[in-house]
């Protein structure tokens, strides 16, 4: 993505110095702009609004937690398009003030789902105090702002060298294969086509027909595509009916259209977020 012209400013949920952050820089370039947001509706907003931003970056999915199923409906509320995705490995540090060893450590300051990644290594030190946080990245400023001597923080590298903290110990983190998937997202009129994609995200929902949703999975099979992911979804103001959000891997467009040709009669309305490159896990 072309990024000399102009910064290009996406909006993430968190904190600078948070996985959102890293995932953007990972995308953009390190060189994006982030537009921080205290909830997951207001990136939508950032995201959606031309004056604003170029964009944003959703956390959708994790390999340990599942799925973000609120953002899934943002997503499906909102006409912004997929336009890519990253996989990040979710990789947790001690950071301390420069100087500080382990020995002066008192408390270890984080949110508590980075608390619980890393239980392992902190139950070896059985005299710390764990004080959960609302965010990694906001903990780790908030040791340097305060220049603290006897509390860490767990959080990114990104923050460590933002804040200038010191990593005390790399990847402290219990569970080595802890991935979240971001959907990197835009506006219509921002998109520009991706070339060769190979993987499409889409919404759909059928007539609620016995066998229904049975025969467009077949639809899809038949045609040689890779279903990756099926979430269904309560549609509002129904009663027990869902619409379901599928991830699609294909080898060419050609290939993903006549799918999507097909299955159009047996579906009661389906929207496409967009088409884009498969993202890798590294």
């Amino acid at each position: 993505m072309d990024t000399a012209a102009k910064r290009t400013r996406v909006s993430i949920q968190g904190y600078e110095g948070s996985f959102h952050q890293v995932a953007a820089q990972q995308f953009f370039g390190k060189d994006v702009e982030v537009i921080t947001c205290a909830t997951f509706r207001e990136v939508i907003r950032v995201a959606s609004s031309k004056k604003e931003s170029e964009g944003g970056v959703m956390a959708i999915e994790n390999s340990i937690a599942g799925s973000i199923l609120p953002n899934y409906n943002l997503l499906q509320k909102s006409n912004l398009r997929v336009v890519g995705e990253i996989y990040l490995q979710i990789r947790q540090n001690l950071l301390v003030n420069p100087g500080v060893k382990l020995e002066d450590i008192r408390e270890v300051h984080s949110h508590h789902m980075a608390l619980l990644q890393c239980i392992d290594f902190l139950e070896k030190h059985p005299s710390w105090k764990l004080v959960e946080t609302e965010d990694t990245a906001l903990s780790a400023k908030h040791i340097q702002q305060h220049r603290s001597k006897h509390i860490a923080a767990i959080a990114s590298t990104l923050a460590a060298d933002l804040f200038e903290l010191d990593v005390l110990a790399p990847n402290i983190h219990t569970m080595k294969n802890n991935y979240t998937r971001f959907l990197i997202l835009q506006r219509e009129e921002s998109v520009v086509e991706v070339e060769d994609p190979n993987k499409a995200s889409v919404n759909f929902y059928t007539d609620h027909s016995r066998g229904s949703l049975a025969r467009v999975l077949t639809t899809i099979a038949e045609g040689g595509i890779n279903l990756s992911k099926l979430q269904s979804m309560p549609i509002p103001g129904s009663e027990w009916q869902y619409s379901f959000h599928a991830d699609m891997e294909f080898d060419d467009l050609e290939q993903f259209n006549r799918v999507i040709e097909a299955i159009k009669p047996i579906t009661a309305e389906l929207k496409i977020y967009g088409t884009y490159k498969k993202g890798k896990t590294i």
